[in-house]
């Protein structure tokens, strides 16, 4: 008598589909993004690109992150925020930029060089990490957050100084807040050339728009000026990543983001291909400006795209910080920014006061 031995057939299990990886993880920053806005909208002072970054940071720092929300989170970290960027253009007509006049505009060329050249000079002599010195500077010298995510794809620092970065420009931003309107008044400024100063010489958008409210409130002069000029500065940013990666290149920097798979020494290219998304989005604009064929609906609807995606990214951005990584920025980034936040004011006090009493 043979004695048989049933088997049974295991059928493998399904793979993953490609397209599936990310989802978990970008459904984490979505809704990180949301609790940011959710806050800011209740602290008004608070700005949710700050707020993304806190939230993401304390969600790391509290518990292991399950290794399923990485390629989520590196999408966002990377790609959502390049198309962030992207969309900022659309907030840009050229008409608008160049109704300020030279005088204005030559002062927002020099605030903008000034304050990079000012940072990168004395950042050297304190002896800050290279990395978060140019990250800094363009944070501190065009737009903030969104400027230092834009010079991190060139200068390509280590995710805990980025962080860092963007939590220096929030923190002198916000701090000029009461400050600039405060200061205005000593000085007697009038609202056209307080709007202009605090467009050319506070950091992030939406602090320029809260300091602006305090000179004479919301769809005023100075709020006009402000905002116009602070878009100014904006545009430079496509001058400034390109100068960047030309630094990079020519001091030969290598790349301390920790990239599975990148090479440290690897060039990034001059003019990221987003940068040119950028200004093909300023260019529709202008041509909006001009014609009118775009909806206000669409319009308001990129917009509201835009600032989820960046917040979105800056959440993610903080789920890569340690907070035993803060603790090593010593006090020479806060001499620099502090630096940095007086001199790019000075610049934009003098030329705004001459370009537009003189």
């Amino acid at each position: 008598m043979t004695c048989r031995t049933s088997t049974s057939t295991v059928a493998p299990a399904a793979a993953t589909p490609a397209w599936f990886a990310p989802l978990p993880g970008l459904a984490l920053c979505l809704l990180g993004a949301l609790a940011a806005a959710g806050i800011g909208a209740l602290v008004p002072v608070l700005p949710p690109l700050l707020l993304a970054i806190v939230l993401g940071a304390a969600l790391a720092n509290l518990i292991d992150l399950p290794q399923i929300l990485t390629p989520g989170i590196t999408v966002a970290a990377k790609h959502l925020l390049r198309l962030g960027i992207v969309l900022l253009g659309l907030a840009i007509a050229l008409p608008d930029i160049l109704s300020l006049g030279w005088g204005v505009l030559l002062t927002v060329c020099a605030v903008v060089a000034g304050g990079m050249a000012f940072t990168v000079w004395l950042g050297r002599r304190l002896g800050v990490d290279e990395h978060l010195t140019l990250l800094i500077a363009a944070g501190f010298s065009v737009c903030g957050a969104a400027a230092v995510a834009g010079a991190q794809t060139v200068v390509r620092a280590a995710r805990a100084t980025v962080v860092a970065a963007l939590t220096l420009v929030v923190l002198f931003g916000t701090l000029a807040i009461p400050l600039f309107p405060a200061l205005a008044g000593v000085l007697g400024m009038a609202p056209d050339v307080a709007g202009a100063w605090i467009g050319a010489g506070v950091h992030e958008v939406a602090q320029v728009v809260a300091a602006a409210g305090i000179i004479d409130g919301p769809d005023s002069t100075a709020m006009q000026y402000a905002v116009v000029v602070k878009l100014a500065r904006v545009v430079l940013l496509v001058a400034v990543i390109a100068a960047l990666g030309v630094y990079v290149r020519r001091r030969g920097l290598t790349a301390d983001d920790g990239e599975e798979g990148a090479d440290p020494a690897h060039r990034p290219p001059l003019i990221p291909g987003f940068v040119l998304g950028f200004l093909a989005m300023v260019a529709l604009a202008t041509a909006d400006a001009a014609s009118g064929f775009l909806p206000a609906p669409a319009l308001d609807a990129a917009s509201t795209l835009q600032t989820l995606l960046l917040t979105m990214a800056m959440f993610a951005l903080g789920c890569g910080v340690k907070f035993t990584d803060l603790r090593q920025v010593g006090w020479r980034p806060l001499v620099l920014g502090l630096s940095t936040s007086v001199t790019v004011a000075a610049v934009g006090a003098v030329g705004v006061s001459v370009s537009l009493t003189g």
